[in-house]
Protein backbone atom coordinates (compact mmCIF):
# COMPACT_ATOMS: atom_id res chain seq x y z
CA UNK A 1 0.00 0.00 0.00
CA UNK A 2 1.18 3.51 -0.81
CA UNK A 3 2.19 5.83 2.02
CA UNK A 4 0.88 9.35 2.76
CA UNK A 5 2.04 11.94 5.27
CA UNK A 6 -1.37 12.84 6.67
CA UNK A 7 -4.66 10.95 6.41
CA UNK A 8 -7.92 12.58 7.46
CA UNK A 9 -10.36 9.88 8.55
CA UNK A 10 -13.95 11.18 8.57
CA UNK A 11 -16.02 8.43 10.21
CA UNK A 12 -18.74 8.77 12.85
CA UNK A 13 -18.45 5.19 14.12
CA UNK A 14 -15.67 5.25 16.70
CA UNK A 15 -15.28 1.47 16.66
CA UNK A 16 -14.93 1.37 12.84
CA UNK A 17 -12.53 4.32 12.99
CA UNK A 18 -10.31 2.40 15.42
CA UNK A 19 -10.19 -0.57 13.04
CA UNK A 20 -9.39 1.72 10.10
CA UNK A 21 -6.73 3.61 12.05
CA UNK A 22 -5.06 0.32 12.94
CA UNK A 23 -5.28 -0.97 9.36
CA UNK A 24 -4.02 2.29 7.84
CA UNK A 25 -1.36 3.15 10.43
CA UNK A 26 1.42 1.60 8.29
CA UNK A 27 0.14 3.65 5.30
CA UNK A 28 0.09 7.13 6.90
CA UNK A 29 2.62 8.92 9.05
CA UNK A 30 -0.23 10.72 10.83
CA UNK A 31 -3.96 10.03 11.03
CA UNK A 32 -6.50 12.59 12.19
CA UNK A 33 -9.91 11.14 13.05
CA UNK A 34 -13.02 13.34 13.06
CA UNK A 35 -16.68 12.37 13.37
CA UNK A 36 -18.59 15.29 11.81
CA UNK A 37 -18.57 17.58 8.77
CA UNK A 38 -17.83 20.56 11.01
CA UNK A 39 -14.75 18.83 12.47
CA UNK A 40 -13.68 17.77 8.96
CA UNK A 41 -13.90 21.38 7.69
CA UNK A 42 -11.79 22.57 10.61
CA UNK A 43 -9.20 19.83 9.99
CA UNK A 44 -9.04 20.69 6.27
CA UNK A 45 -8.36 24.34 7.15
CA UNK A 46 -5.80 23.75 9.88
CA UNK A 47 -4.16 20.45 8.91
CA UNK A 48 -4.47 19.85 5.13
CA UNK A 49 -4.29 16.10 4.48
CA UNK A 50 -2.71 14.17 1.61
CA UNK A 51 -5.58 11.67 1.66
CA UNK A 52 -9.12 11.54 3.03
CA UNK A 53 -11.15 8.46 3.89
CA UNK A 54 -14.66 9.87 3.95
CA UNK A 55 -17.84 8.31 5.33
CA UNK A 56 -20.79 9.46 3.22
CA UNK A 57 -23.39 9.74 6.02
CA UNK A 58 -22.42 11.75 9.07
CA UNK A 59 -24.41 13.08 12.05
CA UNK A 60 -24.48 16.64 10.67
CA UNK A 61 -25.09 15.83 7.00
CA UNK A 62 -23.73 13.98 4.01
CA UNK A 63 -20.16 14.25 2.82
CA UNK A 64 -21.11 15.72 -0.56
CA UNK A 65 -21.52 18.97 1.42
CA UNK A 66 -17.76 18.81 2.02
CA UNK A 67 -16.75 18.69 -1.66
CA UNK A 68 -16.01 22.42 -2.07
CA UNK A 69 -13.85 22.37 1.05
CA UNK A 70 -11.93 19.36 -0.28
CA UNK A 71 -11.36 21.00 -3.68
CA UNK A 72 -9.89 24.05 -1.95
CA UNK A 73 -7.09 22.02 -0.31
CA UNK A 74 -3.68 22.41 -1.95
CA UNK A 75 -2.29 20.05 -2.97
CA UNK A 76 -5.55 18.28 -3.75
CA UNK A 77 -5.89 15.23 -1.48
CA UNK A 78 -6.75 11.73 -2.64
CA UNK A 79 -10.32 11.08 -1.50
CA UNK A 80 -11.91 7.67 -0.99
CA UNK A 81 -15.56 7.52 0.11
CA UNK A 82 -17.03 4.73 2.23
CA UNK A 83 -20.71 4.03 2.87
CA UNK A 84 -23.30 1.40 3.48
CA UNK A 85 -26.18 3.59 2.40
CA UNK A 86 -25.09 6.03 -0.34
CA UNK A 87 -27.62 6.62 -3.07
CA UNK A 88 -26.66 6.55 -6.73
CA UNK A 89 -27.16 10.34 -6.82
CA UNK A 90 -24.80 10.84 -3.87
CA UNK A 91 -22.18 8.57 -5.43
CA UNK A 92 -22.43 10.53 -8.69
CA UNK A 93 -22.04 13.90 -6.89
CA UNK A 94 -19.07 12.59 -4.95
CA UNK A 95 -17.38 11.29 -8.10
CA UNK A 96 -18.06 14.55 -9.94
CA UNK A 97 -16.66 16.43 -6.95
CA UNK A 98 -13.29 14.72 -6.96
CA UNK A 99 -13.81 11.53 -4.95
CA UNK A 100 -11.47 9.03 -6.57
CA UNK A 101 -12.95 5.76 -5.32
CA UNK A 102 -15.84 4.31 -3.38
CA UNK A 103 -15.74 1.37 -0.98
CA UNK A 104 -19.04 -0.08 0.30
CA UNK A 105 -19.73 -1.00 3.91
CA UNK A 106 -19.39 -3.43 5.51
CA UNK A 107 -15.74 -2.82 4.75
CA UNK A 108 -13.49 -5.55 3.50
CA UNK A 109 -9.97 -4.49 4.53
CA UNK A 110 -8.39 -6.36 1.61
CA UNK A 111 -10.61 -4.46 -0.81
CA UNK A 112 -9.83 -1.17 0.96
CA UNK A 113 -6.11 -1.91 0.59
CA UNK A 114 -6.57 -2.61 -3.13
CA UNK A 115 -8.59 0.58 -3.66
CA UNK A 116 -6.07 2.61 -1.62
CA UNK A 117 -3.14 1.34 -3.69
CA UNK A 118 -4.86 1.92 -7.04
CA UNK A 119 -6.15 5.35 -6.03
CA UNK A 120 -2.80 6.66 -4.83
CA UNK A 121 -1.04 5.26 -7.90
CA UNK A 122 -3.29 6.90 -10.48
CA UNK A 123 -3.91 10.51 -11.51
CA UNK A 124 -7.40 11.98 -11.17
CA UNK A 125 -9.92 11.36 -13.92
CA UNK A 126 -10.10 14.53 -16.03
CA UNK A 127 -12.70 13.40 -18.56
CA UNK A 128 -15.76 14.28 -16.39
CA UNK A 129 -14.37 17.77 -15.77
CA UNK A 130 -13.56 18.29 -19.43
CA UNK A 131 -16.99 17.09 -20.54
CA UNK A 132 -18.76 19.29 -17.99
CA UNK A 133 -16.81 22.33 -19.21
CA UNK A 134 -17.50 21.87 -22.93
CA UNK A 135 -19.47 24.82 -24.24
CA UNK A 136 -19.31 26.68 -20.94
CA UNK A 137 -15.75 27.96 -21.06
CA UNK A 138 -13.83 29.29 -24.09
CA UNK A 139 -11.04 26.88 -24.99
CA UNK A 140 -8.18 29.35 -24.42
CA UNK A 141 -9.51 30.17 -20.91
CA UNK A 142 -9.79 26.47 -20.16
CA UNK A 143 -6.23 25.85 -21.38
CA UNK A 144 -4.98 28.66 -19.11
CA UNK A 145 -6.94 27.25 -16.17
CA UNK A 146 -5.59 23.73 -16.71
CA UNK A 147 -1.99 24.94 -17.06
CA UNK A 148 -2.23 27.23 -14.00
CA UNK A 149 -3.85 24.50 -11.92
CA UNK A 150 -1.20 21.93 -12.88
CA UNK A 151 1.60 24.39 -12.13
CA UNK A 152 0.10 25.41 -8.76
CA UNK A 153 -0.49 21.78 -7.80
CA UNK A 154 3.05 20.76 -8.79
CA UNK A 155 4.53 23.67 -6.83
CA UNK A 156 2.43 22.74 -3.80
CA UNK A 157 3.52 19.09 -4.00
CA UNK A 158 7.15 20.16 -4.44
CA UNK A 159 6.83 22.52 -1.45
CA UNK A 160 7.58 25.57 -3.62
CA UNK A 161 10.59 24.12 -5.42
CA UNK A 162 10.58 25.11 -9.10
CA UNK A 163 13.01 22.30 -9.89
CA UNK A 164 10.83 19.75 -8.10
CA UNK A 165 7.64 21.07 -9.76
CA UNK A 166 9.29 20.92 -13.20
CA UNK A 167 10.26 17.31 -12.51
CA UNK A 168 6.66 16.46 -11.55
CA UNK A 169 5.33 18.13 -14.71
CA UNK A 170 7.96 16.47 -16.91
CA UNK A 171 9.11 19.83 -18.29
CA UNK A 172 12.36 21.75 -18.03
CA UNK A 173 12.95 24.10 -15.13
CA UNK A 174 13.47 26.88 -17.68
CA UNK A 175 10.06 26.28 -19.28
CA UNK A 176 8.37 26.28 -15.89
CA UNK A 177 10.16 29.50 -14.97
CA UNK A 178 8.96 31.01 -18.27
CA UNK A 179 5.36 29.98 -17.44
CA UNK A 180 5.67 31.52 -13.98
CA UNK A 181 7.17 34.75 -15.32
CA UNK A 182 4.33 35.06 -17.87
CA UNK A 183 1.79 35.05 -15.01
CA UNK A 184 3.13 38.25 -13.51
Amino acid sequence: MAMVQHLLLVEDSVSLARVLEEALAPRAHRITHVTTLAQAREALRTQPPDAVLLDVSLPDGTSDALLEDLLAVEPLPYVIAISGSATAEQAFRLAAGGVRAFVPKPLDLARLEDVWTRTLASPPELVPVLRASAGKVPLHHFEDLVRDTLVDEALARAKGSVRGAARLLHISRQLLQHILNARD
